[in-house]
């Protein structure tokens, strides 16, 4: 049976009580009301005439009105005869009376007169005696009926109070319990409800879906476990250090590389606290530290290695949800940096002592002297003193980039004029920019052009930046060196409208070794780390403005 049909029934039941037991008690109600009024109306209004009457004859003859007074209760008792023989008994009272008229005097016929009027009393006190019996016999039919139905409709309305509402409440606590259930992701429970109605419907309809959720919570968890477990073997094959924190800054994972560095094992310190081990564990306190991209020193592969600190930030619809730290090994480009430090300085040493020789040699050789020269001769002694003095002033550049790897950077600050470093710097990479027909613009909006600064290293700056701008840049386009005043300093810029750099690496592009993602350089990294150490050392100040896929523009002011 639907519910509807359910609620249709249990509805018209009711409606059905309510009309049987209204039109019973208005139907008793009625025949009560009948009969009573038939005594009232017939029977009692008869007894109130004679009664009239009687006093009315006890006046006669001397009361003249009395005649008037029984005139009119024999008129309305003529109109009111309502019982068997009540006629006769009238008609003989009045006869009687007619003949009193004819003869007031003569009171022989009181007694005929009362008699009469008694018998008409009799009649009617004997019919409301009956008639009161009649409405007692249908009160008491009224109340036994109105006791039985009632009976019967409180015994099947009770049953209905009892039964009715669990038809409603059982089917729907137990799709409550179900909807709980599906939301705890307890996606086995069923609905077990043997109902043909719409409650076995839904019931099926959500045993049906719960059906569908578990079988896809189960393919998705199987599949969950299973990139879960390929995440993890390719994090432990990294060579870099992995640590996974999550928002509250509990460990979530650490990768085998990192485990050996901080002399822990994943097991012991998983779902704890971080700050709790960093308590005990230097290397952990340290990694705690806000201080992002720093170089650490950490002995690992039983040498002492460098590592590079790097924090990344987890987020899901711009909240926040974990950490990763990643200790990047470079090592490697410090044992190179170390190694070409260490040839840059002995083959600029070396090399210094035969080039002053070959110069004395070229001085002896013009010395008049020693003999005199053809003008074949002296070309070619002029062409050997260029390429030594060439050779002197590159050996004197390599000796300043070691002295900017081992930290001893040393400078000769001077005025300088700014566009004869941009021109030089220019003729520099004009071969480089040909090759990709890149244009080279120049932006001076100052005329007093002169700084103090280290004409050699503020060139070497400018000219590695124009060589990456080249690099980057699209073919046919152009590169700009802006020059201007800014404050008490002067900004030169260099921009280009290259592939650009995304914001998050912006921080990092003057870092040691680091190189953005969509690098095309095969260098170490260095470049920008030295301009950085070059210009910082003259009291200046170098920064990057990029847009990914728009170009960059690298400056630095220096003191004007």
């Amino acid at each position: 049976m639907k519910l509807k049909t359910k609620l249709t029934v249990g509805i018209g039941f009711l409606f059905i009580v309510i009309l049987v037991f209204g039109i019973l008690g208005i139907t008793s109600i009625y025949k009560l009301s009948t009969n009573t009024n038939k005594i009232l109306t017939n029977n009692y209004e008869t007894l109130v005439y004679n009664n009239n009457m009687l006093k009315a004859l006890e006046e006669l003859p001397d009361n003249k009105t009395a005649y008037t007074e029984f005139e009119n209760n024999l008129a309305k008792q003529e109109n009111n005869i309502t019982e068997y023989g009540e006629d006769e008994a009238t008609k003989l009272l009045r006869k009687n009376f007619e003949e009193l008229k004819l003869q007031p005097n003569d009171s022989s016929n009181y007694r005929e007169i009362r008699q009469a009027i008694q018998r008409i009393n009799n009649m009617n006190q004997n019919a409301i005696m009956r008639k009161n019996d009649i409405a007692q016999s249908t009160a008491s039919s009224a109340i036994f009926w109105l006791t039985v139905v009632f009976t019967i409709l409180t015994i099947i309305a009770l049953t209905l109070t009892v039964n009715f509402p669990d038809i409603i409440a059982t089917p729907i606590k137990a799709l409550a319990e179900g909807i709980t259930a599906i939301a705890n992701k307890n996606y086995s429970n069923r609905i077990h409800l043997k109902q043909d109605d719409e409650f076995g419907d839904l019931a099926n309809a959500f045993n049906i879906m719960a059906e569908k959720l578990d079988e896809y919570e189960h393919s998705n968890l199987a599949k969950i476990k299973f990139e879960k477990s390929r995440i993890e073997t390719i994090i432990n094959q990294m060579k870099d250090g992995i640590i996974g924190l999550d928002e509250r800054k509990h460990i979530l994972f650490i990768n085998a590389v990192a485990e050996k560095m901080l002399g822990l094992k994943e097991q012991d310190i998983i779902g704890k606290y971080a700050a709790d081990i960093a308590l005990t564990n230097d290397l952990m306190r340290r990694l705690l530290q806000n201080d992002n991209h720093t170089e650490l020193k950490i002995y690992a592969d039983n040498k002492e290695s460098y590592f590079n600190k790097d924090v990344l930030t987890v987020s899901n619809d711009a909240q926040v949800i974990g950490n990763v730290i990643v200790l990047r090994n470079i090592t490697p480009f410090h044992e190179l940096n170390e190694a070409k430090t260490n040839f840059i300085a002995t083959v600029s040493h070396e090399l210094k002592t035969p080039i002053a020789s070959i110069k004395m040699s070229l001085d002896l050789l013009e010395n008049k002297q020693i003999g005199n020269i053809n003008d074949d001769q002296k070309q070619l002694i002029d062409s050997i003193k260029d390429d030594s003095n060439r050779l002197l002033k590159i050996t004197g550049e390599l000796l300043n980039l070691s002295q900017v790897e081992t930290g001893n950077i040393q400078l000769s600050l001077q005025p300088c004029s700014i566009l004869e470093i941009v021109d030089y710097a220019t003729n520099a990479v004009k071969m480089s920019a040909e090759q990709k027909k890149i244009t080279i613009l120049q932006e001076v909006a100052t005329t007093n052009v002169l700084v103090k600064a280290d004409k050699d290293k503020t060139a070497w700056v400018l000219i590695n930046l124009l060589t990456n701008a080249i690099k980057y840049s699209y073919e046919q386009s152009s590169v700009t060196i802006r020059v201007e005043h800014e404050s008490n300093n002067l900004k030169i810029s260099v921009v280009d409208k290259g592939v650009g750099i995304a914001p998050k690496y912006l921080d990092k592009i003057f870092d040691r070794y680091f190189k953005t993602p969509n690098s095309i350089s095969t260098g170490t990294g260095l470049g920008l780390a030295i301009s950085k150490e070059f210009i910082e050392a003259q009291g200046g100040i170098i920064g990057v403005k990029s847009s990914l896929g728009k170009g960059s523009e690298f400056y630095f002011m220096l003191p004007s």
